[in-house]
């Protein structure tokens, strides 16, 4: 399970064994200069909130969405599980444009973020 922690200094983003395998990513440290704001996503929308193609990663459809996300001038590190909470942290200068993580705390961080 994707473990998102808020330090001192940034965003850490820890993936499982299985989750780089299969998702093709890897643990990501962001720096919080580069978040340019955050929201928290419900559970029940966590997996519609995803937009664009998969490439690459792996989509199970209606279960599990892991990897990169591509659409129109933009790309996002997508973690994220049916019936759990999102965070989706929009970012700068960064190889992604966005990370939508699946997190139990996401109001928490979101609410964090906005600070």
């Amino acid at each position: 399970m994707t473990t998102v922690r808020l330090t001192a200094t940034g965003l850490d983003v820890r993936f499982t064994a299985w989750e780089k395998a299969l998702g093709l990513v890897r643990d990501v440290r962001v720096p919080l200069a580069a978040i340019t704001g955050a929201e928290a996503v419900p559970a029940a929308d966590s997996l519609a909130a995803v937009r664009g193609l998969r490439a690459p990663g792996l989509g199970v459809p209606g279960v599990r969405r892991l990897g990169t996300w591509r659409g129109r001038g933009r790309k996002a590190l997508v973690s994220v599980r049916r019936g759990q909470p999102a965070l989706r942290v929009r970012l700068t200068g960064q190889p992604w444009d966005e990370l939508l993580l699946g997190t139990d705390d996401a109001a928490a961080l979101a609410a964090a973020l906005g600070r």
